[in-house]
């Protein structure tokens, strides 16, 4: 296989090697834009919420802009709602309150419950709330001390959160908010959800949306991802082309990207194609598992395993009070870490994590009736192999498909 070309243009961050140190993200005043309310900005541009820095893990979202490159905030939301989205994938809004999706993201996000109580409001959902107990938050070792507040990652988790709420309405959710965006405190975050929470047991489903680069020793923070019967999915990354971590894991689902329309005169009424920036391809380190039988990746674990809406472009809309870059309200937001909380909470509405090992469920419950076949679009140049390329059946970019209902979960 020839070099790797990541698709995207300068609105893409910089792929990074290592992740152990802390980014901050400043946040400077400026006035709320106000905007019309719209289903999805076909044409919008857009850049990463966390910028790639050197020895640093980033999150996978990315969020539309304004003419002048300004995230693009409104007073009435922008992007696709929970019921678009439950549409679009032929999903109930139903869901026990027996499952428990954790959202592991880094730093702080102080205005969460309230953020997730006018977006609840908003699209006529139940509420979720730490008073009623439907919304629980601690730091990476459980405790209430949370760390510092950081704007852009504030951001990422008020897109989880919500989009975990929106397609499962009755599920709990666990926020763990990690010291850092270093893998010592995110892996320290995914035990607390794996392992300790609460005190009997554990998170049901786990959620994560952030990776960096791939790194030789990356195989030995796998077991911090290996729990049968509780699903942990992964966004596959946004810089096109090309494998990061933990995605590469085979002990998770990692969940590539496509670009999610509406379109009329269908039976089904939507229509998807590959999105350019998900992440997709051989890893270099990761051993490919018996349950993965393409023939492009020889030795690699293939990613991704399969896939939901992730352009930003037609992304879903997400309220934030946070003030990121000095706006505030209603972001059109995307990114792998989009389709990273849509798929977890696919797996919670099925109701089915306790057959899940690792990343092979949807492998084994495959059918042109659990999930839709991707066939068009692109993420890079491979020498036109299925690795980047979307086809019928199986491909890097988009996994085995997007969800048909919860079938395949």
């Amino acid at each position: 296989m020839g070099a790797r070309t990541r698709a995207g243009g300068s609105s893409r961050s910089t792929r990074v090697r290592r992740a152990v140190f802390p980014v901050a993200v400043a946040g400077l005043l400026a006035p709320l834009t106000v905007g019309p309310a719209q289903a999805a900005n076909d044409h919008a541009n857009h850049h990463a919420v966390c910028p790639a820095e050197p020895a640093a893990v980033h999150c996978h979202a990315r969020v539309v802009t304004d003419s002048q490159g300004n995230p693009a905030a409104a007073v009435t939301p922008a992007g696709y709602g929970p019921a678009d989205l439950r549409a679009a994938y032929g999903l109930l809004s139903t869901g026990s309150g027996a499952q428990t999706i954790a959202i592991v993201d880094a730093y702080d996000d102080p205005k969460i419950e309230s953020d997730l109580a006018v977006y609840s409001s908003q699209y006529g959902l139940p509420e979720c709330s730490t008073v009623n107990g439907c919304l629980t938050k601690v730091n990476q070792t459980g405790g209430k001390k949370y760390p510092r507040a950081d704007a852009g990652w504030a951001l990422e988790i008020a897109l989880d959160v919500e989009t975990a709420h929106g397609i499962c309405p009755g599920c709990h959710i666990l926020l763990v908010e990690a010291a850092s965006n270093g893998f010592p405190d995110l892996l320290a975050a995914e035990d607390y959800a794996t392992t300790v929470y609460p005190a009997t047991g554990h998170a049901t489903v786990v959620s994560n949306s952030w990776g960096a680069g791939e790194f030789p020793t990356e195989a030995t923070y796998d077991a911090h991802f290996t729990h049968p019967g509780v699903p942990i999915t992964v966004s596959s990354g946004d810089n096109g082309y090309g494998v990061e971590y933990p995605a590469a894991s085979p002990n998770v689902t990692a969940v590539g990207g496509t670009t999610l329309r509406k379109q009329t005169g269908t039976a089904r009424g939507w229509t998807e194609s590959a999105w350019s920036g998900a992440g997709s391809g051989c890893s270099t380190y990761e051993l490919k598992q018996q349950w993965q039988t393409d023939t492009g990746c020889a030795t690699g674990r293939t990613v991704a395993d399969v896939s939901a809406d992730a352009d930003p472009a037609t992304g879903a809309a997400v309220y934030d009070s946070v003030r990121y870059q000095g706006r505030a309200g209603w972001f059109q937001v995307g990114g792998t870490s989009l389709s990273a909380p849509l798929i977890a909470a696919v797996y919670a509405l099925a109701g089915n994590e306790a057959l899940v090992t690792n990343g092979s469920y949807p492998y084994n419950h495959a059918t042109s009736t659990s999930l839709w076949d991707v066939t068009s679009g692109a993420n890079g140049s491979c020498g036109g192999s299925y690795l980047c390329t979307a086809v019928t059946g199986y491909d890097g970019p988009t996994g085995l498909g997007t969800p048909q209902g919860t079938n395949a979960f």
